[in-house]
């Protein structure tokens, strides 16, 4: 019997792996593989519960609706029909989602103290999305989506709250094409619904004989546009996508009764009133545009009278194809029309004072508008900004909070006024990409017409507001109250030290308290209310451990600096049961950089230390129960101060912050400096070619659905807003196409065969593989069939992981492994 020592054994494993992989070089026909057991552990985990919090009910309660989300859907599941047009994907056969996660089972949970109770009467095989609260919370609606053949499409369900009884809607036949079908109306008895038209016929067939060439042309006029995919390409197109597409506006009343609103058409939202008087209609409508979603195509803005029936057009918006490919720039008229939500029924709306161009000199950048009901006459101004509308949300009719953000110098202002009328108060003004100094996003709550409104203090003095409280200790969440006349703000509660806790819910305007998310590295996350008048905490749900017994990586938060001064930290994840003397460890650093303006900016501290490590399908730190190191979220900030832009020096700044990185890891003694290879998907994959391309700081790299030659995104990519003949150099020197020979270090690509992220073609990795291919690099490149930007078939998470472990075991793991 032989006898080997570790270090032998070790490096006949890398030799079989070698092997194998070598095998496979040629192989056409590799099925789905699967990474060791302690990685398919960890990706088969369930997510955590989500928790919806109702309004109050009669009798003054507030309840919580607990969803189970679905573990990762078999690939069968993205094999499923999809039409991909006008920048959508939806399933033809259900005139719903495509793709994506759902609730498998519902649950009801009266606060402060009340048992959890099991939903009953749900579907078989449910998959239920777009849950939503009545008004009046004594019911809950949501849709369920069936793929059976003889049965197929979107069903309407409402659970009656007293009884945890679910039933269907009858012959309610939904269209979520657009996404949420339905709205609840202000009388809890009705909503509002797209619904497949009854008379829409047979589906149209693509023919294998064309009637003529596609033409495309443009007389002179400037047309600049992002790279898109999933367009239409043709007539046919056109007509495929108006049938699915269009659906009737329905009054659906509880027993099951319908009413249509208007014609059937291409409508992408349809909103009642707070009232129930009326329904907003907004429809897209022809002439369609072959380079641009559906967001660019004509819109008609309509409300339709429910009782008489007569509408009144509001705006019929042309095509926008002239729309500047800048931040901050929108179109020219009137736009993001809705209802004020503390009135009956008030039409709201916006218009650029600068054409949609943020490169003018305007003193007022965007007017906002109000026209009550029957909308005739004159709208009435209600502000004029001097920076772009970001949001505004409305409370109580004495008050609305307006934000205010410009991109260029990362501005952003929060502003009161008085919606009947008033001067535009200031609350706060800063940078949007200061962390440290965020006074916080305001609360919402739904009112009793079914509408979102500022959560305020009982006097309506207050407006609540929660923030991630950063600070160089890391996130440490607070809920306050912000003046609504000065923008003093007072801190009501913060995170205890130890734990990481976040304000969910502010419970009827204080009085019944806060309730709080609350998890450690130990503890999973579990709702808890806290009471305004003591300390204690009174535990709510008691989600599980969702990894059970399994040991888990503890975070830390290592902070360092880059060698030009800037702060820089990452998220250290060491094997379970590591120990000092251990040594350094073969690592694994994934990243994802970030533009800023300011250098103090670029080096705050993100997220807790304190956090459960709840994993993702793309998350690195799996690869910790390999015995990697693993570094996530290594902060990768490009700084452009001043009338410098980011870009600039993009290539020298990813550089000094990968090797700051490495050098933190080693000094800690937990990093083998020579035994690293960096990850990232994305824009984090575009990094790690230019890493590889541009460094020998590594090993090894792992790329997935990157974009790696920018000419073929000419209208700019990412955050840089120059175009490619503004700065052909930057778009030259930022490409890791550009330097394909010089990529020797091995580098691993992954690409979704059906990706429809903006600029990400599956052709950027095929033609990065080809080019590192022909200048004799070491290279892989790994497509995943039906797989989107994101990956979300369990059979292709699973063989991503295990050509990820491969490539590390064969590149990294070992000392000269792959030479």
């Amino acid at each position: 019997m032989h006898s080997f020592s570790a270090r032998t054994l070790a490096a006949l494993a890398v030799l079989f792996v070698a092997s194998t992989m070598v095998g496979l070089q040629a192989q056409t026909n590799l099925k789905y593989q699967e990474p060791p057991k302690a990685i398919v552990d960890l990706v088969d985990t369930r997510p955590t519960p989500t928790v919806e919090v109702s309004p109050k009910d009669k009798a003054g309660r507030q309840w919580l609706l607990i969803e189970a989300i679905s573990g990762l859907p078999p690939i069968a599941d993205l094999a499923q029909p999809e039409l991909r047009l006008a920048g959508l994907r939806f399933n033809p056969r259900t005139n719903g989602p495509s793709r994506g996660r759902y609730f498998t089972s519902l649950r009801l949970q009266a606060l402060p103290d009340g048992k959890e109770k099991e939903v009953s009467g749900l579907p078989a095989n449910a998959k239920i999305r777009f849950t939503a609260w009545a008004p009046d919370a004594r019911h809950v609606s949501f849709v369920n989506t069936s793929d059976d053949a003889k049965n197929a499409g979107l069903s309407l369900w409402v659970v009656d709250v007293s009884t945890a009884q679910a039933k269907q809607l009858p012959g309610v036949a939904l269209n979520g094409v657009f996404g949420t079908p339905c709205e609840w109306m202000s009388d809890s008895q009705r909503l509002i619904c797209k619904v497949v038209a009854r008379t829409r016929g047979a589906a149209p067939r693509r023919s294998d004989v064309p009637d003529g060439p596609v033409v495309q042309e443009n007389l002179g006029r400037v047309t600049p546009g992002a790279t898109y995919e999933d367009l239409l390409k043709s007539p046919e197109d056109e007509r495929i996508f108006d049938y699915y597409a269009t659906s009737q506006v329905e009054v659906v009343h509880l027993d099951g009764a319908m009413k249509a609103a208007g014609k059937p058409g291409v409508v992408q939202g349809a909103s009642p009133s707070p009232d129930g008087k009326y329904v907003m209609i907004d429809e897209r409508h022809h002439p369609y545009l072959y380079l641009l979603p559906l967001d660019f195509f004509p819109e008609r803005v309509t409300v339709i009278n429910l009782a008489t029936g007569a509408s009144k057009q509001l705006a019929d918006q042309p095509l926008q194809d002239t729309i500047p490919n800048l931040h901050d720039a929108v179109e020219a008229g009137p736009r993001e029309f809705d209802w004020r939500s503390d009135a009956p029924a008030t039409a709201f709306w916006v218009e650029a004072g600068d054409g949609g161009d943020p490169r003018k000199d305007v003193a007022i950048r965007d007017t906002l508008f109000l026209q009550d009901a029957p909308f005739e006459g004159t709208p009435r101004k209600l502000a004029e900004l001097p920076v772009r509308l970001r949001s505004i949300v409305w409370a109580s009719g004495k008050l609305a909070l307006v934000e205010e953000e410009r991109w260029k110098d990362r501005k952003r202002i929060m502003l009161a006024v008085a919606p009947d009328g008033g001067a535009l108060v200031k609350l706060f003004e800063g940078s949007f990409q200061d962390r440290y100094h965020d006074p916080g996003k305001p609360l919402e709550v739904m009112n009793a017409s079914g509408k979102s409104v500022l959560e305020t203090t009982a006097d309506g003095a207050g407006i609540y507001l929660r923030a991630e409280g950063a600070s160089p200790e890391g996130d440490r969440p607070f809920l306050a109250v912000m003046s609504a006349a000065s923008g003093e703000s007072k801190r009501l509660w913060q995170s205890e030290d130890k734990f990481y806790e976040f304000p969910a819910a502010v419970l009827e305007s204080g009085n019944a308290g806060v309730l709080i998310r609350r998890e450690s590295p130990e503890l999973p996350p579990n709702y808890y209310l806290k009471s305004p008048a003591k300390e204690d905490l009174k535990q709510v749900t008691f989600f599980p451990n969702p990894y059970g017994n399994a040991p888990l990586p503890k975070k830390q938060v290592l902070k360092y600096k880059r060698s030009d001064g800037v702060d820089l930290s990452a998220n250290l994840y060491l094997p379970p049961g590591y120990k000092a003397e251990d040594g350094p460890l073969p690592a694994l650093m994934e990243a994802y950089p970030t533009e800023y303006k300011t250098k103090s900016a670029a080096g705050q501290i993100s997220g807790s230390p304190y956090e459960f490590p709840l994993l993702y399908w793309g998350s690195p730190i799996p690869f910790v129960t390999q015995g990697y190191a693993v570094l996530e979220n290594a902060t990768i900030p490009i700084v452009g101060e001043g009338n410098a832009e980011p870009n600039d020096s993009y290539v020298e700044q990813l550089v000094a912050s990968a090797q700051a990185a490495i050098d933190e890891g080693a000094r800690l003694g937990v990093v083998d400096r020579n035994r690293v290879a960096v990850m990232g998907h994305s824009y984090g994959a575009f990094m790690t070619a230019n890493l590889l391309a541009h460094s020998d700081l590594f090993k090894a790299g792992i790329a997935r659905s990157g974009a790696y030659n920018r000419t073929l995104t000419p209208f700019g990519f990412q955050n840089e807003e120059r175009t490619y003949w503004q700065a052909p150099e930057i778009y030259y020197n930022m490409s890791p196409f550009s330097f394909a020979d010089k990529i020797k270090t091995p580098i691993l690509l992954i690409h979704g065969e059906a990706d429809n992220n903006s600029g990400t073609f599956p052709i950027q990795s095929e033609r990065l593989f080809s080019a590192i291919k022909g200048a004799g690099g070491t290279v892989r490149f790994v497509l995943l069939p039906l797989e989107s930007h994101g990956y979300a078939g369990r059979e292709s998470v699973l063989h991503m992981f295990w050509e990820m472990n491969n490539w590390l075991s064969m590149y990294v793991k070992s000392p000269g492994a792959g030479k």
